[in-house]
């Protein structure tokens, strides 16, 4: 099981700081995913609503996109940006809205809209070919953005410790958590997050994950304003993908831990899977919901494999 160390925070923290200055421009020559145009002071594109989606854009090559889970923002990718840019790939990692360096309105919240921003994001910058990778709350982005706008656009798609399909237990959906659970989750967090971030903090992650590692993430979550993060819970947690992930043609490979306590296996990704017709389950014993950096290096490892494959 890989340890992330303190030189592994610095680096991935550093790669982040590092596109506020140095992140090239958002506007790609047309059809060209290899060529880059004239810096840009200003990486942000906007959204149909006028918000400024903040984007980091690295590389040249094969594009990735990169969508976070709840309350995470784009650097949350840095470590992989780094590695995988060393390969040979361009990669793109948008802070949500009401994320990170992105405008926080106070609509646009939905799914259909986080949805719609993610569109513009790919069509603006033109990316094809391209390789969607999503954790978490970005799996309903991603299944969404595929069963509504196609795959045109987009050849390969992982997702890491996914949340779909459907969270909320209904007749059809035996498997969901109760309506009661989650809403009394939610008011949990909208008395006071900190604690509630502490509180689940332990199984989140594996127990030698470096305290350095927990704090970064810890404050990266409680950056976001409550009024977003109840609002962006609400939206994924009534979310019903389940016809989005059978649209979904693309080859898919889903990675996820069997100690996984925020999205359990069974509930989330093994359903997942059985959605997805061309699709690719790898479980990884004793991994929790902060697979991407916990396992960081066999993720990595496993989505080279996957996109070279």
């Amino acid at each position: 099981m890989p340890k992330l160390d303190r030189r592994q925070i610095i680096r991935s923290v550093a790669w982040g700081a590092a596109a506020l200055v140095q992140a090239p421009s958002i506007l790609s020559q047309p059809g060209r995913n290899d060529t880059r145009g004239a810096a840009n002071p200003h990486p942000f594109v906007l959204a149909r609503d006028g918000t400024r989606l903040f984007v980091q854009d690295w590389g040249s090559g094969r594009p990735i996109i990169f969508l976070s889970a709840w309350t995470f923002q784009s650097n949350v990718w840095g470590s992989h940006m780094a590695a995988l840019t060393a390969h040979g790939f361009r990669c793109v990692a948008p802070d949500r809205r009401g994320h990170g360096r992105s405008d926080a309105p106070n609509t646009g919240y939905d799914l259909d809209t986080l949805v719609d921003d993610v569109s513009k994001i790919i069509d603006q910058l033109d990316l094809r070919d391209a390789v969607l990778v999503a954790h978490s709350m970005g799996s309903f982005e991603a299944a969404r953005y595929l069963g509504t706008r196609g795959a045109h656009r987009i050849a390969r798609l992982v997702l890491a410790a996914p949340s779909t399909p459907f969270s909320t237990r209904t007749a059809d959906n035996p498997e969901g958590w109760p309506k009661e659970g989650i809403e009394a989750q939610s008011q949990l967090i909208a008395r006071d997050l900190p604690r509630w971030i502490g509180e689940n903090e332990g199984p989140f992650f594996t127990p030698d994950t470096s305290q350095e590692t927990r704090t970064w993430i810890k404050n990266m979550m409680m950056s976001v304003s409550l009024p977003v993060a109840l609002a962006t819970r609400s939206a994924t947690s009534a979310a019903d993908v389940r016809p989005d992930l059978a649209k979904i043609s693309c080859p898919t490979l889903i990675i996820h831990g069997d100690k996984d306590v925020s999205a359990p296996l069974a509930m989330t990704g093994a359903r997942t899977a059985r959605l997805i017709l061309n699709s690719k389950l790898i479980v990884y014993p004793g991994a929790p919901h902060a697979i991407i950096l916990t396992h960081r290096d066999r993720f990595i490892s496993d989505l080279l494999a996957f996109i070279e494959a």
